[in-house]
């Protein structure tokens, strides 16, 4: 059995503040096309430089805790050597290292198999780029 694999990029808008912007609903949307019915995976992908993908519950506060513990460990100030843009912007380049900018996720009859509390999330402490894009890509049985 061949393998299918298809991609599309979208355009996300994640504003001038630091956020954590749930993307899960243009993720399903995505599958309902490319994957039809079928299992394989997903892969979310942000070609940014300072932007993470992660799997967070949302609408509980742990969205804003998790900006929080980014704040306590990566804190906008002046200690970073990447110093163009606004201030603080070296700990943006660091924030990859730690939500990393990519997730493969399982796709069970052409849904995401998630967990009961999980929604895929972009991570964004990059005031200075209020657009962004992801690449979605499904990787599954041809048709």
């Amino acid at each position: 059995m061949s393998d299918a694999f298809t991609t599309r990029v979208i355009e996300v808008a994640t504003g001038s503040r630091e956020t954590v912007h749930d993307i899960t609903g243009e993720c399903e949307s995505f599958l309902r096309e490319a994957a039809a019915g079928r299992d394989g995976l997903l892969n979310v992908f942000a070609p940014h430089a300072t932007m993470g993908v992660a799997l967070i519950e949302t609408g509980s506060g742990s969205d804003h805790d998790l900006l929080a513990a980014l704040r306590g460990l990566l804190p906008a100030d002046d200690r970073w050597r990447h110093r163009h843009g606004s201030p603080g912007h070296g700990r943006d380049h660091v924030l990859p290292a730690i939500v990393p900018p990519h997730a493969t996720l399982p796709v069970t009859g052409g849904r995401l198999a998630l967990g009961t509390w999980q929604s895929v999330c972009l991570v964004d402490t990059n005031g200075d780029n209020p657009r962004r894009q992801v690449r979605l890509s499904f990787l599954g049985p041809a048709r």
